[in-house]
Order: C-alpha cells, then sequence, then structure tokens
C-alpha cells in the first residue's frame, strides 16, 4: 500500500477535483491518496467524485483553512479504462 499526498491548496473549482479524479486513476487498488485543499466547494465536489468512482474516504478533517481528505483506492480506475482492457 502506498500513500500519496496531493496538495491542491490555493486551487479553486473545479481544478481540485478533476486534479484528485487524474490522480486516482494513477493508483493501484489499496492505495491511499491524502488531498489538501481549501476550496470550499471541495466539500461537496470530492465526495461525490468518490461516489462516482466507487473508492472510499476514510477520514476528512479540516485544519485550519484546509481541507484533507483522505482516499482509499477501491475501484477500477472508470469504465472506460475497464472496456480497454477487456
Amino acid at each position: 500500500m502506498t500513500t500519496t499526498v496531493l496538495d491542491l491548496t490555493g486551487l479553486k473549482c473545479p481544478l481540485p477535483v478533476l486534479k484528485t479524479r487524474k490522480a486516482l486513476t494513477r493508483l493501484a487498488f489499496g492505495d491511499v491518496l491524502e488531498v489538501r485543499c481549501t476550496d470550499p466547494m471541495a466539500l461537496i465536489d470530492i465526495p461525490v467524485l468518490i461516489g462516482e468512482t466507487g473508492d472510499r474516504i476514510t477520514s476528512s478533517e479540516r485544519r485550519d483553512e484546509v481541507i484533507v481528505f483522505v482516499i482509499e483506492k477501491r475501484a477500477l480506475n472508470s469504465a472506460a479504462d475497464e472496456a480497454s482492457r477487456g
């Protein structure tokens, strides 16, 4: 299991969710992605993204102005990736 830290502090919507999606495609099953962001919309956008990808948020917290999500890779990257493999 590998943990990757993705520092997205200072970026505004839609960049945090787009960069998180891209980072998740590079992870193997069971890897962990720690996303740090300051955009308040990430509180909505990141959980919606994870609901779409099938991965799992294991924790989320605020550290002053920084929102930290810890995401466990649980699913294939996307239906398109699955189709290209099969």
